[in-house]
């Protein structure tokens, strides 16, 4: 079993910065890619930044491209998603989510952290 714990949401101003922390335990399935998602209010849950077990090989959406940065350090089993720059319409739920390695989908989930950019 897989468990995702997000932390570092919260309340910001437009044009402030955060960052998010998702810690993986449990039975992580060896080279697991990470990526993070978000719900805003009134719509789909959509694919924010991904990054690859190496974190060599990032993908962002082009609306975060430019002021997200997604990163990860094995040794902690944690996966890092620096927001800047933020805007009103990035307020959301934050999802980190797990995809075990050898597969193309995410099939772990976290529970969420919200983050609420005021104009």
């Amino acid at each position: 079993q897989v468990q995702l714990v997000e932390s570092g949401g919260g309340l910001v101003q437009a044009g402030g910065s955060l960052r998010l922390s998702c810690a993986a335990s449990g039975r992580t399935f060896g080279r697991y890619g990470m990526g993070w998602f978000r719900q805003p209010p009134g719509k789909e849950r959509e694919f924010v930044a991904a990054i690859s077990w190496s974190g060599g090989v990032t993908y962002k959406a082009d609306s975060v491209k430019g002021r997200f940065t997604i990163s990860r350090d094995n040794a902690k089993n944690t996966v890092y998603l620096q927001m800047n720059s933020l805007k009103p319409e990035d307020t959301a739920v934050y999802y980190c989510a797990l995809r075990p390695g050898g597969t193309v989908s995410y099939d772990y989930w976290g529970q969420g952290t919200q983050v609420t950019v005021s104009s």
